[in-house]
């Protein structure tokens, strides 16, 4: 009685592992955990789960790869250089949109006038504009101080576009010196503002 038990309990398994892997393959975008809830509600189930399909994956050509708290699969970074496809990007980030992108990404969240501070020079409304047509940035939550201003801060979609599974991973200024991505004249950021952050 007990085997019978055990390999009905495996079929099930076997049979709502099958539905979370169909969910999260056929996403456009990294599906979040709570869609996944929706269709398996016990949580210890849902995990089991999910932590089968990151075994499983983890020596094949995808990953399943977790996001803050999303699912999404991915192409493993070992092949991933034989798989890079070239192509003509219409319009590039002007500066202005990579200096604001690159101050909420350290900073959030952050108001406006706390971007406008930091880069100088008033923002205008075209750049906050194109973050969020390529939803790089997000919302956040209104400040309580006079005039409630809202915040920004960056969106999963960022964190995918950029390879990053949380905003931790974002690198640090010596990462970025190092890399020769910082004119050292030009730092927007100092080491105390990072290591805060």
């Amino acid at each position: 009685m007990d085997n019978n038990k055990k390999k009905v309990n495996e079929i099930e398994f076997s049979f709502k592992e099958k539905i979370i892997e169909a969910l999260i393959f056929a996403s456009s975008e990294p599906i979040s955990y709570n869609d996944l809830k929706n269709k398996i509600n016990d949580e210890d189930l849902l995990n089991q789960i999910l932590e089968s399909l990151e075994i499983q994956y983890s020596s094949r050509g995808v990953n399943l790869l977790k996001i803050n708290n999303t699912f999404a699969f991915r192409t493993s970074s070992e092949i991933s250089e034989f798989l890079n496809i070239e192509k003509v990007v219409p319009k590039p980030l002007s500066r202005a949109a990579t200096e604001t992108l690159s101050i909420i990404a350290y900073h959030q969240p952050i108001t406006r006038s706390e971007i406008e501070n930091i880069r100088g020079v008033s923002l205008s409304r075209g750049t906050l504009d194109v973050l969020l047509e390529l939803g790089w940035i997000q919302p956040g939550q209104r400040r309580s101080t006079p005039g409630n201003p809202l915040t920004w801060k960056t969106s999963n979609l960022f964190l995918d576009h950029f390879g990053l599974k949380e905003i931790k991973d974002l690198p640090g200024i010596d990462d970025l010196k190092n890399a020769g991505l910082l004119d050292k004249n030009k730092i927007i950021f100092n080491d105390e503002t990072l290591s805060n952050e």
